[in-house]
């Protein structure tokens, strides 16, 4: 059976997290199939967690926990370790007093002042803002790094899988939460959520639990909104790059390739430039939502 280059399976296999690296079938064995196994140490023979709801979109899409190792785990660490790495080094440097020299070191710092400067000062404040410059540069960082996986053939972008976005928009929710109560105290920032009105008794008993009940749901459904965000633009991007270079193979064999193959490339090469800026872009978006909700946290008035 001819396999169907544009099906929806074939093209999210290619987006999707995996227990593999899908190469090209002429840098590996030919008994490997194209794919890069990547070692279980720590796989169970009964999952801690599985799902099984009878219905098949949800259980394919909701993978059992089962402390397996999956490409994105991998790229998400080698991220990490890489921007350790890198700013570790230019603290260091900085530290004796020495100024960022070469092209490197200064796109770091302009990157780490604009950050500071655009981002955090006028949305947290000028005086409150520097303590969580660490974890704001961090993010954004990250962020940037498992998106520009994505832009490298045959490795994958994290962020294009729920779950990393989610634990992202996880991490900062508390951090929104921790930096606004350690502010206002455990009692103060809850009851912050609720806007000063001057209503009569009668009408402030009903209203104000409502408007209480709505601005915590809005805080969830805020940061819910921060992971489903990432998430999207970046999946979406890559699905469809795969459809573009998925127009090859569908045609190969007919009279029509030879006039697909090169719009194919050139279309995918143009929206490959667009994948770069909107890498750049995701991670900022992400890094400056944070510090706005950290700010709003903050200051809630």
């Amino acid at each position: 059976m001819a396999k169907d280059h544009l099906s929806p399976a074939n093209l999210f296999s290619h987006v999707e997290d995996a227990e593999y690296f899908h190469v090209p079938r002429l840098l590996v064995p030919k008994d490997w199939h194209g794919h890069i196994n990547i070692p279980q140490p720590f796989e169970l023979e009964k999952p801690l967690i599985s799902v099984d709801t009878g219905d098949p979109l949800i259980d394919n899409n909701i993978k059992p926990l089962d402390l397996r190792i999956t490409k994105f785990m991998v790229l998400e660490l080698v991220a990490a370790v890489i921007v350790a790495v890198f700013f570790i080094t230019l603290a260091r440097h900085l530290r004796g007093g020495n100024h960022p020299r070469g092209r490197l070191w200064n796109a770091l710092e302009v990157m780490l002042l604009f950050l500071r400067d655009q981002v955090a000062r006028p949305c947290i404040g000028k005086h409150g803002a520097d303590k969580f410059m660490p974890f704001l540069w961090t993010m954004f960082f990250f962020v940037l790094g498992c998106n520009l996986f994505g832009m490298i053939p045959w490795m994958g972008s994290p962020t294009g899988a729920l779950a990393t976005t989610g634990m992202l928009a996880l991490i900062t929710f508390v951090v929104v939460v921790g930096s606004g109560m350690a502010k206002l105290g455990a009692v103060g920032f809850w009851k912050a959520q609720v806007p000063s009105m001057d209503l009569p008794l009668l009408i402030a008993i009903p209203l104000v639990p409502l408007i209480f009940l709505i601005e915590i749901a809005g805080l969830f459904i805020k940061h819910g909104v921060l992971a489903v965000r990432l998430l999207a633009n970046m999946m979406a991007g890559h699905v469809v790059l795969a459809v573009l270079v998925g127009f090859i193979g569908a045609t190969y064999g007919l009279a029509a390739w030879w006039g697909v193959m090169p719009l194919s490339v050139v279309g995918a090469t143009a929206l490959s430039l667009l994948e770069l800026f909107v890498a750049f872009l995701q991670a900022y978006i992400f890094t400056f939502l944070s510090a706005l909700f950290i700010g709003m946290a903050v200051h809630p008035h």
